[in-house]
């Protein structure tokens, strides 16, 4: 496949500086590029060195200003959001495979089960009793989908995923291999000397345009709902512990672990191996730093870090120091034994 420089800015809506008769023939990312393909900057660091990249177009920010010799030969195309722009180019260059509907031979389907137009049921599939699945619905082979769940239209569910029964799944879903959607929280009751299991009777309630990564797990409620809001995304091994509530557009990135009973406000970010302790909250558009241990309340808009979690610029001074901890208790020890000694002459 290739495309012309001219073709492309009409695709992507972009101001070409450059020659609009190049041809394109594949995409590539800004170190590995050839020079017929086409790749994008919006970094600083990758926007100051264009003449280090072999590809032949080069996508930018509309507000980039750029100077003919950083640029050397490479085509310009400038765009409002060059790194969407690129994965639109992407999604052309690289078409996604389209499976045939139909229920494959080898899966199990349950009593009661209403399945939608244009399924794609893959082999070793397992659906339970009493299933509602929408149009459109995609379950790649090795899927498990427990009795009365009900998935609706345009869901994405990839291998090896365990669905548990009564969860709740809404439209435009994709959940990556190996997921576990409705598993029993972790919880006990004290009995003397031993730990008794508290039966699990909630479920679990995952809204529209979600993604959730690979090797998740999320529980059902305890009695009520674990919530999952509208347009969450979450990254690979991330768990969800029972009754927690999510809002719309939150981003998780890896290894989070967040304990029961919290409420996660919309549009936040929690960054990777981040840990949250239960029962707390969490405001709209604040921001979790990386491996903070939140352990307490944050507030709307906040930006916190660190463990126990404070304030990011705060953290940033406690960092600074850590390194100097142990020449300052070497100074601190020499300033005691010297105030000492003058004490011991002054007596």
């Amino acid at each position: 496949m290739k495309l012309s420089v001219n073709e492309i800015a009409k695709l992507i809506q972009a101001e070409i500086a450059g020659d609009p008769s190049f041809f394109v023939k594949g995409v590539s990312s800004f170190d590995d590029s050839e020079p017929h393909d086409i790749t994008f900057a919006c970094e600083t660091k990758f926007l100051t060195h264009l003449n280090q990249t072999r590809a032949g177009v080069v996508i930018v920010p509309d507000t980039f200003i750029f100077d003919a010799h950083d640029s050397g030969n490479t085509i310009l195309l400038k765009t409002d959001n060059p790194k969407l722009s690129f994965f639109k180019l992407v999604s052309i260059f690289h078409p996604e495979k389209k499976a045939t509907p139909g229920i494959h031979p080898g899966a199990d389907i349950g009593h009661h089960v209403k399945i939608g137009k244009n399924p794609i049921i893959g082999a070793n599939v397992v659906v339970g009793d009493h299933v509602h699945i929408g149009n459109n619905v995609h379950l790649m082979p090795g899927v498990y989908i427990g009795d009365d769940v009900c998935i609706d239209d345009n869901a994405l569910i990839k291998p090896n995923v365990a669905i548990i029964e009564k969860t709740r799944i809404g439209k435009n879903i994709i959940i990556h291999f190996g997921t576990v959607i409705g598993s029993d929280g972790f919880g006990f009751a004290q009995n003397l000397d031993k730990h008794e299991k508290i039966i699990h009777t909630g479920y679990v309630h995952i809204g529209d345009d979600v993604e959730i990564g690979a090797c998740n797990t999320i529980d059902r409620g305890t009695l009520g709902t674990t919530v999952i809001g509208n347009g969450v995304k979450t990254d690979n091994l991330i768990h969800i512990a029972h009754n927690v509530k999510i809002g719309d557009n939150t981003l998780i990135v890896a290894q989070v672990g967040i304990a029961g009973s919290t409420t996660v406000g919309k549009n936040v970010i929690i960054a990777g191996n981040a840990s949250i302790t239960g029962h707390i909250k969490i405001g709209d558009g604040s921001i979790v730093g990386p491996c903070a241990g939140v352990c307490s309340n944050v507030g709307e808009n906040e930006i916190v870090s660190g463990m126990p979690h404070m304030a990011h610029t705060r953290w940033r001074k406690v960092v600074s120091i850590i390194s100097r901890l142990p020449e300052m208790r070497k100074n601190l020890f020499s300033f005691e034994k010297r105030l000492k000694a003058l004490e011991n002459k002054n007596e």
